[in-house]
């Protein structure tokens, strides 16, 4: 019998041997407000501090002026006026401001030239750093408090300890903007000026204060106790969103944190993190997939905590090398945050999603206001490039300020209610969001011939900011976001039986289909086909990850093997690192576990740091990108862990599909998952034995029927359950139904082959 893993393994664990001498390849810690980096030599080993809504709002003018509108950028696209469309619509994003900001750091200097050995513990997310053999640090960010821990078996006189702020400088232009031939431009903190800092540094109390604006500041505060052999240390990193006294109050926790001491804040702390790693689990037989696997639960805790804002492009752990994070640590709603919350929904940690779809939510009555601002339409569309309060960034406008990346966000919100089978959500929430959407896209969309066409279309992000990215519309990037939008309305208007499944219907039968060659293959728009490597594979968005051709029936699978081997025959020259998570995304949906495989284990070996960090570019130089360069951002690690989870498990329509997309080399081997989430609310773990299932549990929430398709692997399995409960079960000719009663488990075991 199987026994599924409750915790990571040691083996999982980030260890390095040798001192880390760049940030981006630090030990990370985070408890979903803030984060820690830390890194750096025996005499300057600094935690690199973060917090999650610490920004610099600041708007720039031009995104207020009349001609920032989409009426305006129609009407220049349509003149192809490339150069007026960069100069109107692009030019807020070069700016520094708005912009995420980092916080500061902690610096110690142990006097001596000694290495530095770090290790990050998974199953308590704690850090231990060895300097020089002796001199040991321990240290965690407490995952139910604000407040992060360090312990040090060295007394005060055997160390320096400081605080510091960020490189802030006079506003003008620096000499440390760093421009690259590939890449974001990185804009120097040197351009960013701000009052003096209220500095303290005592003995026992080391803090700085920072105004940004009238309305906002913030500080960094740390606190010692010393013991007969060793020094605790309190820090915080607080601001004026905490409260009127949040001065006092920091100072008042980091006294009760060190009152408490490091080992009984320990305790509380690990305990969530046990709980945390019970939700879920996976055995793999190769230790690269299941190591990845785990540090992506690890991002996802540490960067996304209900309460707290979703994680931008960099979570809680902004750069530190003196520059503005790669993209001014935005939200990207053209990617990025679609594919960084991919994964949370399977895993089973629907309380970290709720980061998420709790701001969406919240941010609805800004996406009015933007909507009648920008677009001069009724409903509802967040800006696809923005800050925390949702002011739009600008950037390459015809994606920045694309209308159906909202459709997409959408998505989420939908997929929300369909895993945890919420009806309240979807009824106060999900549904009117969906619906908001759309009378916002319909006020946008032109009739002609009987059928709906975007003023302009285009294809993240295909022909980069040229004229020629304004695609003859619909594209289909905008066409399948705008029959996924409709349709689900479709299905969740009949759920709630609220008279409106007509009126969906209606706007889905004005929509055109989706544009494909004689060859299968999805084009790029009604008159052009992909042509070249693309990292962004816009014009498949069907496929996944809006799911609307199951890998069923001759026809989908004719266009579905055909539109992947056109991205084989294209190659990745031009592919980033989430091009290929993405890609093991459509080999799960075409049940091609070897390539789904290949993909990861490209992408882990070549566009992830050391610690794991996502890069973006083949940094190592193996020849598999022509992309070479080093920004850090976090959605190609979770879409990668949504590619291995879609390998083990797929739920779409109540159907399970047990390890549809598992590689040869597994085949032989135990591979198993624990606690999956399947569509309303089902919990599903399974474990399969030289090819065969031979563990399945099923753990409705709610009563209903289950399908679960039939496959060589399942044979044995199925007739297991049909022994087990004829009564509740339906055969068909490729899958079967189970009935099963909410909150009753369900265990099937068979023989190992």
């Amino acid at each position: 019998m199987y026994n599924p893993r409750k915790i990571p393994d040691e083996h999982l664990n980030l260890f390095f041997p040798r001192t880390l001498t760049s940030w981006d390849e630090a030990i990370p810690l985070g408890n979903g407000l803030c984060g820690a980096l830390i890194w750096g030599t025996s005499k300057g080993l600094r935690f690199s501090l973060d917090r999650g809504d610490l920004w610099d709002t600041t708007p720039y003018d031009g995104i207020f002026d009349e001609e920032f509108s989409y009426p305006a950028m129609v009407k220049l696209a349509r003149e192809k006026n490339a150069d007026e469309i960069r100069r109107v619509f692009d030019a807020p994003y070069n700016q520094p401001l708005p912009s995420k900001l980092p916080a500061g750091k902690l610096i110690f200097d142990f006097r001596c030239n000694a290495n530095v050995c770090s290790e990050l513990n998974l199953r308590n997310a704690e850090a231990v750093v060895t300097v020089g053999g002796t001199i040991r640090l321990r240290s965690f960010l407490h995952a139910g408090q604000k407040v992060g821990m360090i312990r040090l078996n060295r007394p005060l006189s055997a160390f320096s300890f400081r605080v510091e702020r960020p490189p802030y400088g006079t506003g003008e232009k620096a000499e440390g903007d760093r421009k690259n031939a590939e890449g974001p431009v990185r804009l120097s903190l040197d351009r960013l000026s701000y009052p003096v800092p209220e500095i303290v540094s005592e003995k026992n109390l080391c803090y700085f204060t920072q105004d940004i604006d009238a309305a906002f500041s913030y500080g960094v505060f740390a606190m010692l106790r010393e013991h007969k052999y060793s020094v605790d240390i309190a820090y915080m990193i607080a601001s004026s969103r905490d409260g009127e006294n949040w001065k006092r109050q920091a100072l008042d926790a980091l006294a009760d944190a060190l009152g408490q001491g490091y080992d009984v804040m320990l305790q509380s702390h690990a305990a969530w993190w046990e709980a945390y790693w019970g939700k879920s689990s996976v055995t793999l037989p190769d230790e690269l997939f299941e190591k990845n696997w785990y540090l992506a639960q690890y991002y996802l805790a540490s960067c996304s905590r209900k309460g707290a804002y979703p994680m931008p492009l960099q979570g809680v752990w902004t750069a530190d090398d003196g520059s503005l994070p790669p993209w001014k640590g935005d939200y990207h709603f053209d990617l990025n945050v679609q594919l960084t919350y991919a994964s949370y929904l399977k895993a089973n940690h629907f309380e970290e999603g709720e980061a998420l779809t709790d701001y969406l939510w919240a941010m609805a009555d800004c996406g009015r206001k933007f909507a009648k601002s920008f677009y001069h339409a009724k409903g509802l569309c967040l800006p696809s490039t923005m800050t925390i309060d949702g002011t739009p960034l600008g950037g390459w406008g015809m994606y920045s300020l694309s209308p159906t990346n909202q459709l997409w966000i959408c998505q989420l919100m939908e997929r929300h209610y369909r895993y945890t089978g919420d009806r309240k959500f979807l009824e106060e929430r999900a549904y009117p969001y969906l619906a908001e959407t759309a009378e916002f896209i319909l006020d946008i969309l032109e009739k002609r011939d009987g059928q709906y066409y975007l003023p302009v279309s285009t294809s993240p992000e295909i022909h980069d900011d040229r004229i020629e990215a304004f695609l003859t519309p619909n594209s289909n990037y905008d066409l399948a976001l705008m029959r996924y939008l409709f349709q689900a309305l479709e299905k969740l208007s009949t759920e709630l039986q609220n008279g409106e499944t007509a009126r969906w219907n209606q706007a889905l039968s004005g929509l055109p289909e989706l544009s494909v060659k004689e060859n299968g293959v999805f084009m790029l728009s009604p008159d052009e086909e992909l042509r070249e490597s693309h990292r962004h594979f816009s014009h498949a968005m069907a496929i996944h990850p809006l799911r609307l051709i199951p890998y069923e029936g001759e026809e989908n699978r004719r266009i579905i093997d055909a539109t992947i081997l056109d991205l084989e025959r294209l190659g990745t020259g031009f592919w980033v690192g989430f091009s290929f998570a993405w890609m093991a995304e459509l080999y799960a949906v075409q049940q091609n576990g070897n390539g789904a495989a290949q993909q990861l284990e490209l992408f882990w070996r070549n566009y992830c740091l050391p610690n794991g960090f996502h890069v973006n570019g083949d940094y190592r130089g193996r020849g598999t990108s022509t992309f070479h360069y080093r920004a850090f951002t976090l959605e190609g690690n979770f879409c990668a862990a949504d590619a291995l989870q879609e390998m083990l498990l797929q739920s779409e329509n109540h159907t399970l599909s047990l390890f549809p997309a598992v590689p040869d080399e597994w085949e032989e081997e135990t591979v198993a998952f624990d606690q999956f989430a399947a569509e309303n609310g089902l919990l599903v773990s399974a474990a399969m034995q030289k090819g065969s299932v031979t563990s399945l549990s099923l753990q409705p929430k709610y009563s209903g029927t289950v399908y679960l398709k039939k496959s060589e692997k399942t044979a044995s399995l199925i007739r297991t359950i049909q022994e087990r409960l004829p009564e509740k079960v339906t055969a068909g000719s490729d899958r079967i139904g189970i009935t099963l009663s909410a909150k009753t488990v369900y265990r099937f075991e068979t023989e190992t082959c």
